[in-house]
């Protein structure tokens, strides 16, 4: 089997495309699947640095979200999964945890999952669609829509907007009916924002966030006499951002919460929490049925997953590389 690995903490000089590697075989309650696509998401490389503070077992293989084809089923397993059966999987796997963080990833040509996790794909969707959706757009679904509920009409702000989950969640907002404002760096990537639906883009080499923001929106009232700020604010920063969103909220506006890239224990400011009543709504991961969900709408053609680049399995630590430099608009894929 052929597969990228990495057996020791460190930059992407550690990654390394094998052959010869002995390919896993489904056990019971197990489906093994030939990979197609896989791809990389903003853990990656802090799986690779070891910055997470998780033990991470060696070798390794990186890339949590794949699609492929069953090629083989385990004793026990049940339904109607067939070898040659298009599928992908939720890569939480359960009592395992998460592929390409504590369990191996799919940057390989075979991986085997419990049949739990196992997702039949349509065919309307394609390898790298599919291997495109999980974390990322997983994620925004659960953070947009179970659990902000971004409703027509609403303004919505969105940090840090040019990564997977920024795009995703642009892309979710606008089929809600939303007003976006989305944040990036460069004129290339507003350029893009504004491809993929954004109504408004603050350049964040060009514009400080707050004053930009306030420009766009207005400022809140107290009292909520005017319909001035936002009603949402995407914020998976933290850090120095934290305390600066929650100026722009509108009156009973939320704060939608699913990391901290910049920085978990952030300064704040409580007085704009209870003073405009303001809710922040923590997200974390998602369901087989918001995967499903999000592979419904791509297969019938309202949504369609922004890729940045198709990587051969031999060029990922281009792929590692570009994304640690932010030379990234969307989802990294590895075709296998």
């Amino acid at each position: 089997m052929r597969a990228c690995i990495y057996e020791k903490h460190g930059g992407t000089e550690q990654l390394r495309v094998v052959d010869g590697l002995e390919a896993p075989q489904a056990g019971e309650g197990e489906v093994r699947i030939r990979v197609r696509a896989a791809a990389l998401n903003g853990f990656d490389p802090m799986m690779l640095e070891g910055s997470t503070g998780l033990t991470v077992p060696m070798p390794m293989t990186p890339c949590g979200d794949f699609a492929g084809e069953i090629s083989g089923l385990g004793s026990g397993v049940s339904g109607d999964w067939r070898v040659g059966q298009r599928v992908t999987a939720n890569p939480v796997l359960p009592a395992r945890g998460m592929m390409g963080e504590v369990a191996p990833g799919a940057a390989a040509e075979y991986v085997v999952v419990p049949q739990e996790a196992v997702i039949a794909l349509p065919d309307a969707v394609t390898f790298e669609q599919a291997a495109a959706l999980p974390v990322a757009y997983g994620t925004a679904i659960r953070m947009m829509r179970a659990r902000g509920q971004v409703g027509n009409g609403e303004k919505v702000l969105i940090l840090g907007a040019t990564g997977g989950v920024g795009v995703a969640a642009i892309q979710l907002a606008k089929m809600a009916g939303a007003v976006v404002t989305a944040c990036g760096r460069g004129e290339d990537k507003g350029r893009k924002l504004k491809e993929i639906g954004a109504d408004h883009v603050i350049d964040t080499d060009k514009e400080e966030i707050f004053h930009a923001a306030r420009t766009i929106a207005g400022k809140p009232s107290y009292d909520g006499s005017n319909d001035d700020g936002y009603d949402v604010v995407v914020n998976y920063i933290g850090g120095d951002t934290w305390a600066m969103a929650l100026k722009l909220l509108k009156r009973h506006g939320r704060v939608l919460v699913c990391g901290a890239t910049a920085g978990y224990d952030p300064k704040t400011d409580l007085r704009y929490i209870w003073s405009f009543e303001e809710t922040i709504i923590g997200c974390n991961g998602w369901t087989s049925d918001d995967q499903i969900e999000l592979l419904d709408l791509v297969a019938r053609g309202h949504l369609d997953p922004v890729i940045n680049k198709v990587y051969p399995l031999q060029d990922i630590k281009t792929a590692f590389d570009d994304l640690i430099g932010r030379r990234v608009f969307g989802k990294q894929v590895i075709k296998i």
